[in-house]
Parts: C-alpha cells; sequence; structure tokens
C-alpha cells in the first residue's frame, strides 16, 4: 500500500552498495532570520546614533546613556514588531485553513482541479496524479494540509512562533548594540572612544556579514563588504549631520 507524503514522494529503499548521497543545503529557519534582523539593526542603529553624538557632544557619558535608551526602545519596538508579524503570519494560516476545510466540502470538484494543476506544474499528467487525489480524498485533513502547503505555500507556525520571535530579535538587538557603545563606556575621551567603536563595529559588521553570507551561500566576502558598507555609510551621514549642525545650529 503506498503512503503518500504532503512533499509529493515516498523513500524507498534499495540496497546499494556506495556511500549514500548527503545534501548540504542550508534551510534558513524562522530563529535564524530573527537573529539577523535583530543584530543587523542592533549593530547599525546604535552605531549611527553614537557616531552622531560624537559629532555634536564631547562628552561620552552623554552618548552611553543616549545610546543605552536607544538600545532599550529599540528592542521593544523590533521585539514588538517581530511579535505582531508572527503574530499575524499564524492569524493568515488559521483562516487560510478553514477556508480551505469548507472548500474540499463546498466545491469538491474545484479542488480537484486545482490538484490536477498543481501535479501539471511538475510535468505529472492526470492519469498519474489521479492515484495520488483518491488517497487525499479518503484523508481530507492530508488533503488540507496538501493544499495549504503546495496551493498556497503555507506552512503552519509554531504555536509559541511570537513569542520566541519577539524575544530573539529583542535579545539579538540588545547583543548588536551594545558592541558600539562598549568603548564609549571603556574610554572617557569621545574621540578615542570614537575611533575604537568604528573600528570594533565594523569588524563585528564584517563578520556578522560574512557569517551570514556563509549560511545562505550568497558568498562571505561579497555579503561582509555589504554588511560593512551599510553600516559605515549610516555611522558616517550621522555624525557629519551632527557635526554640521552643531557647527551651524538652525
Amino acid at each position: 500500500m503506498l503512503h503518500y507524503t504532503t512533499e509529493m514522494h515516498e523513500v524507498v529503499h534499495v540496497p546499494h552498495t556506495h556511500d549514500p548521497h548527503i545534501e548540504g543545503h542550508f534551510e534558513s529557519t524562522e530563529t535564524v532570520r530573527d537573529i539577523v534582523i535583530g543584530l543587523s539593526d542592533g549593530l547599525t542603529v546604535p552605531f549611527a546614533l553614537a557616531a552622531g553624538l560624537s559629532g555634536a557632544v564631547a562628552s561620552s557619558h552623554i552618548v552611553v546613556l543616549a545610546g543605552l535608551a536607544e538600545i532599550a526602545a529599540g528592542s521593544i519596538a523590533m521585539g514588538l514588531g517581530g511579535y505582531l508579524a508572527a503574530r499575524g503570519d499564524a492569524e493568515h494560516y488559521v483562516s487560510e485553513r478553514q477556508r480551505e476545510e469548507r472548500e474540499i466540502i463546498e466545491r469538491t470538484r474545484d479542488e480537484e482541479e486545482e490538484i490536477y494543476e498543481i501535479f501539471e506544474q511538475y510535468s505529472v499528467d492526470r492519469a498519474s496524479a489521479a492515484p495520488v487525489l483518491n488517497a487525499l480524498k479518503q484523508n481530507p485533513a492530508a488533503w488540507v494540509d496538501f493544499m495549504m502547503r503546495f496551493e498556497l505555500g503555507l506552512e503552519e507556525p509554531a504555536s509559541n512562533r511570537a513569542r520566541r520571535s519577539a524575544l530573539t530579535i529583542a535579545l539579538s538587538y540588545i547583543a548588536g548594540g551594545l558592541i558600539p557603545l562598549l568603548p564609549y563606556i571603556l574610554v572617557k575621551d569621545n574621540f578615542a572612544a570614537l575611533k575604537l567603536s568604528v573600528m570594533i563595529t565594523l569588524l563585528a559588521l564584517a563578520i556578522f556579514g560574512a557569517l551570514k553570507g556563509k549560511l545562505v551561500g550568497t558568498g562571505w566576502l561579497r555579503s561582509a563588504t555589504q554588511t560593512v558598507l551599510i553600516g559605515g555609510a549610516a555611522a558616517a551621514v550621522a555624525y557629519a549631520l551632527a557635526s554640521l549642525l552643531n557647527t551651524h545650529p538652525i
């Protein structure tokens, strides 16, 4: 008896004499995405703020206070944004699933045709797809799962996804934001702290960008360069603007 899964394939175990093929694809999980979001903003925004304030004030103490306040506010705002986005995804999934559950009962023929259309995208003719359709019709829950994944491209979110996303993004933002502020905490001279902050933060951005590029397969050097350029440009603009306004007050 054949068991069809939502991945539209079955695993057949056959004798072999060679080593099994292990694919090295990286699957970007939602947690990794949240960490990237939190770290990238955490490294960039407080860095630009600290650099901008350094162009306007001579006290590293003020820079630290303002930076910590921004990190607190930014982490809450980013975490809340992640929470609301995850909640929205979960509510959308539930709504679409309920609609599919109604349609396989009220519009059975239309849903059957959609099954055939899905298989046509994979060059599977109607005759070959018919046994799969018949098997799915015997299991309405599996039929709905199939439509959710292959018609709508939706995966069921984890039950605690929203809270986990908010916490991950917020903590990542805090971790990233403390890096550019650390020199101002340790060094009293504001200009010396700025130079040290620039070096440390650009290095952190380069490492972060390289790791991200390595994980997602876009190339570590390209990703590192883009990340450094974006973070450096944001800090440079903030510093130049603050210096200009400090010299020529409005």
